[in-house]
């Protein structure tokens, strides 16, 4: 298993404790650190071990998940961090921006808990199994 924290930038609580509560259940054993908006995650980017995969919401107070994205793309000591885009929104013009900004993957926030523990089955399976990362990254 890839080893190293995951960031995952997050507002709602509620969003927080049930995505706490599923890593628990899928077994991820990667420390989770959670940052309630941007420039909080952006001085951790900045300044702590680089996470080995960040969890994005894009319906953020003060910065927008898609400044920080495009942020986070343009700092070379950053950029090959997987970002994987949580949330609610399935705008099409949300879609397409996280992805020609980067994101390895956009994911719609699940209504139900079974629905959130499988997604975060897959994202072990995957990314935290599966995944071969570059040095450094």
């Amino acid at each position: 298993m890839n080893e190293g924290p995951i960031l995952l930038v997050e507002d709602d609580s509620n969003d927080v404790f049930l995505i706490k509560r599923a890593f628990k259940k899928a077994g991820i054993k990667n420390p989770l650190v959670v940052k309630e908006e941007g420039d909080s995650a952006m001085e951790y980017l900045n300044e702590k071990e680089r996470p080995l995969l960040i969890l994005l919401d894009l319906k953020l107070p003060r910065k927008s998940g898609l400044d920080i994205l495009k942020w986070i793309k343009e700092q070379s000591h950053l950029k090959r961090i997987p970002v994987i885009v949580l949330t609610s929104s399935m705008e099409r013009k949300d879609v397409n921006t996280a992805y020609n900004l980067g994101a390895n993957s956009y994911l719609e926030k699940p209504f139900s808990l079974k629905e959130l523990d499988e997604i975060m089955e897959k994202i072990k399976g995957y990314w935290l199994e599966l995944n071969v990362y570059p040095n450094g990254a």
